[in-house]
């Protein structure tokens, strides 16, 4: 009986709470990175700048860490989401919906989920980026 229970316990282990180890702190990893870039988009929003086309004094405030997680790529883009341009003097009126771009990086480091969770492309080391977009308006 006990011999039998080493086996269970040891397959129980390696086959089903290693994995889910693997699992949980790559979901809280993704969530906390989600809600840094939440934060910043909250900071963003509520000291918006008075002249978007003047990034170089407005962007140099701007926090560089939210959470432990990197700011990377800020930019602010005037018009569509989809077919924005960078928000300079000349169309800043001609295209009034604002927003802004940027996103961060996440490392995950699997034991044993490794060629489940890391694609091919990203497999050494494991690094996703995530991107996320607001609206100043």
């Amino acid at each position: 009986m006990a011999f039998e229970m080493l086996i269970v316990y040891s397959f129980m282990i390696v086959a089903l709470l290693l994995p889910l180890g693997d699992m949980s702190i790559s979901a809280i990893r993704f969530i906390s990175a989600w809600q840094g870039l939440r934060a910043f988009t909250h900071y963003v929003q509520f000291n918006p700048p008075s002249d978007v086309t003047n990034t170089t004094t407005w962007i140099t405030k701007l926090p560089t860490n939210v959470s432990g997680f990197a700011i990377q790529n800020f930019k602010i883009k005037c018009g569509d989401q989809v077919t924005g341009v960078d928000c300079t003097a000349s169309n800043v009126t001609t295209l009034p919906v604002k927003y802004f771009q940027f996103s961060t990086s996440i490392t995950l480091t699997p034991m044993i989920l490794r060629s489940v969770l890391c694609t091919s492309a990203n497999s050494n080391p494991c690094t996703f980026t995530l991107p996320y977009s607001g609206r100043f308006q």
